[in-house]
């Protein structure tokens, strides 16, 4: 084929097809009406001509098929589950995904990146643990269909979809305490807002363990970082500097752990020989021979396909009653975790 000197329009695969314009777009919308002869006869001139629907055009007609995923972490290997979850929930309609990280930077940051995929006319968006204010969100939610994943409360105005924190915390420390641990440390997220502090799911993380840890008789021991390699690097050195190491650390997400692995290889200790160490997020680099971390598996392929599935929901009915889905956590044991040492 022959490089296009202009961009081909549904003028031209109709002429090719030799069917009328209306046709074409039956075709383009999977609207009925259209035989099967027909359709494959557009198709086949669509591929030969290689026409590509016009995005503009088609939000000047209401809809543009493109759904904006926030990522606040494309470092963070749990993200990518979530993105797998919407992919596969979306891979049999006309939706394609754009991307809008926002690199941890902040309210500001990420509110630029929402009001850029709001501009560019996306049909909906799946919010991944933002950071934005609820009354941001809401304002967000009555100009676009709106997904907020990760973050905890209920909303009129969005759909939310979240693993049960504070069950996985504990599930950690259920475990950690039944192997024998007294001195179970816990990395978490500092969270600077504490308007945030009932809805994030670090800030909810932090307080399941708390909790589980007064469950069992123990005293908390928390370190605040942040939600990073680094964070769970300078985390385990701060707890490594004091005169009483803890016995175990519980990361408050996979990423922190990693951070921890390191701090305590270059510190000559071993896991779990020295001290154990779970994650949260079960990760694929989790199940990793070398590594094989004890880690809550709050099964991010799920939470993406399930927040894709109710935005599909709330585009086609802005009106219905918003969802507010839990999801029950699992504990995946493996080999960072053993009883203390004597």
């Amino acid at each position: 084929m022959q490089p296009q000197s202009r961009r081909i329009t549904i003028v031209d695969v109709a002429r090719h097809a030799q069917v009328s314009t209306t046709a074409v777009s039956k075709v383009l919308r999977n609207a009925y009406g259209t035989s099967p002869t027909m359709r494959a006869k557009v198709q086949a001139s669509i591929a030969e001509l290689g026409y590509r629907p016009h995005a503009g055009a088609r939000a000047m007609r209401g809809q543009t098929y493109t759904v904006g995923v926030l990522v606040p972490d494309l470092r963070n290997p749990f993200f990518p589950d979530i993105l797998d979850g919407v992919d596969d929930q979306l891979r049999d309609t006309d939706y394609q995904v754009l991307l809008g990280p926002s690199h941890c930077n902040g309210e500001r940051a990420e509110a630029r990146v929402i009001d850029a995929m709001i501009d560019r006319g996306m049909d909906g968006v799946v919010l991944i643990a933002p950071v934005v204010p609820r009354p941001h969100l809401e304002r967000i939610a009555r100009m676009v269909p709106t997904v907020v994943v990760g973050r905890h409360g209920r909303s009129t105005a969005y759909d939310t979809v979240a693993d049960d924190d504070t069950a996985g915390a504990a599930l950690i420390v259920d475990h950690l305490a039944g192997l024998g641990h007294r001195h179970i440390a816990h990395i978490e997220h500092h969270e600077t807002n504490p308007i945030r502090l009932a809805e994030m799911p670090n800030a909810i993380r932090a307080e399941g363990y708390r909790a589980a840890m007064q469950a069992h008789g123990l005293d908390p021991d928390i370190v605040s970082t942040s939600y990073t390699r680094d964070g769970g690097y300078l985390g385990a050195q701060q707890l490594l500097a004091r005169s009483r190491l803890p016995t175990a650390i519980f990361a408050g997400a996979d990423v922190v752990a990693m951070g921890v692995l390191e701090a305590l290889t270059e510190a000559g200790l071993s896991v779990p020989g020295d001290i154990s160490v779970a994650g949260y997020d079960n990760t694929a680099f989790a199940a990793l021979g070398p590594i094989s971390l004890t880690s809550v598996d709050q099964a991010g392929r799920h939470i993406g396909g399930t927040a894709a599935r109710l935005l599909l929901d709330r585009i086609a009915d802005r009106e219905r009653p918003t969802a507010q889905v839990k999801l029950s956590p699992t504990l995946v044991v493996r080999h960072s975790t053993a009883a203390p040492p004597a």
